[in-house]
Formats: structure tokens, C-alpha cells, sequence
């Protein structure tokens, strides 16, 4: 995949809203914005302006909206479950902001469960990543003990063990200090640029810190 190209697309719960300013001045609603692999791209929002539900939208786990959503110029309102599954395993990988977590399984459990399906990783590439985190010593406690900055490095490397053309990550740094920021960031931007992938991060306020140009996209 090369491109995901979002037009005059709107969530149908701010139909009524098409004419404010709010929707007007959005870089994304109502708009044209092509998104290219290979770039780095954050989605700044305020709380509410529907930055998880673009990137649900752009997933395939919603589907109320307005406008054309295209990869590669095919609308993906045309694709099967089968269509979805090829491409959330091989094209797509997302980091939703609720995490998905399997609170009784260990971190290591977690993680391995995706990369099984995939076979992307090593179990030893996977125990480095979570080192470089600083959760190597937390891999085998349940996830539902860990804290939620622990939990949001989890779920950054099980999104990480699938091959990628993009990746959306949804406030993924959100309980992260600005040190483990950075680490996060140079090891999305890693994985990105072996692959030659598109990143594209939303934030809040929390900035994933990722190195290089960014292009900087106001929802």
C-alpha cells in the first residue's frame, strides 16, 4: 500500500456540524488529505474532534461516515473480511488507544500471541525491544498489573510484530515522561524505516517525539 486517501470524509455524528468552525478548519473533515508510506505524519486534536474515530475508520472497525476513504485509490467500502484481514496483517498496523490488552496473560504472552500469527519477530528481538523499554523484568507479569505507562511500551511492541506498509498509533506516549518518549519514538521510527512504512501518530497534547520532518496535520 502507497497511499491512504481520505475525501470530504466526515463522522456521521457531526453531520449537523458540517458548517462550523471547528469542521471548516480541519485539515482532515471535510477535506482531501493523501497520506503517503514512507512519511512520518502527526494528527494534532483537541479532545472530542474525533482522532480515534478517524483512525478506527481508517482500520476498517467503523464505518459511519461520510466521504470516501481509498487505499491506493480503492474505496474500502467495498472490502470483505477477508480483504481486512490480508491487510491488517501484512499492510496495516495499529496501536489503538485503548490498548487491547489481555489483562490476564503476562506482557510477553501478549505480545507473542500476535507475533505467532505473523511470525515477524524472534522471541529474543521481541526481549530486546521490551529491555530498550525498560520493562524486561515486568515480561512475565500479567498485563492487567502493570501500570498504564507499562502497558501502553506492550502494546507498542505487539504492534510492532507484523509487517507494515503504515502504522497508526493513537496517543501512544499519552503516560510516557519524555525520556521513554524518545525511546518509544526511535524505535517506532526504526521498524518505519526498515520497512520504508508510513507512520501516522495522533496527540493530544503528548507528542510522540519522532526524529526527523513530520508533517503536522490539525484535525
Amino acid at each position: 500500500m502507497q497511499t491512504i486517501t481520505l475525501t470530504d470524509v466526515l463522522p456521521r455524528v457531526f453531520a449537523a456540524e458540517r458548517d462550523s468552525r471547528a469542521v471548516t478548519t480541519s485539515q482532515v473533515w471535510l477535506a482531501r488529505l493523501e497520506l503517503h508510506r514512507g512519511r512520518f505524519y502527526r494528527i494534532d486534536a483537541s479532545s472530542g474532534m474525533g482522532k480515534t474515530s478517524m483512525c478506527a475508520f481508517i482500520y476498517g472497525l467503523r464505518t459511519d461516515y461520510e466521504g470516501r476513504i481509498a487505499f491506493d485509490g480503492t474505496d474500502i467500502a467495498g472490502y470483505g473480511i477477508g480483504d481486512w484481514c490480508a491487510l491488517r496483517r501484512r499492510s496495516l498496523a495499529y496501536l489503538p488507544q485503548s490498548l487491547d490488552l489481555f489483562a490476564e496473560l503476562s506482557a510477553i504472552d501478549n505480545i507473542l500471541l500476535k507475533n505467532r500469527l505473523t511470525d515477524h519477530r524472534s522471541e529474543a528481538d521481541i526481549r530486546r525491544m521490551l529491555d530498550r523499554l525498560g520493562i524486561a523484568d515486568r515480561a512475565d507479569v500479567p498485563a492487567g498489573r502493570l501500570s498504564v505507562g507499562q502497558q501502553q511500551r506492550v502494546a507498542l511492541v505487539r504492534a510492532l510484530c507484523q509487517p507494515f506498509d503504515f502504522i497508526m498509533l493513537d496517543e501512544p506516549v499519552s503516560h510516557l515522561d519524555a525520556v521513554n518518549n524518545r525511546i518509544c519514538a526511535d524505535i517506532v521510527a526504526d521498524a518505519a524505516r526498515e520497512q520504508g512504512a508510513g507512520v501516522i501518530t495522533t496527540s493530544v497534547g503528548n507528542h510522540l517525539a519522532l526524529p526527523g520532518d513530520i508533517n503536522i496535520i490539525e484535525l
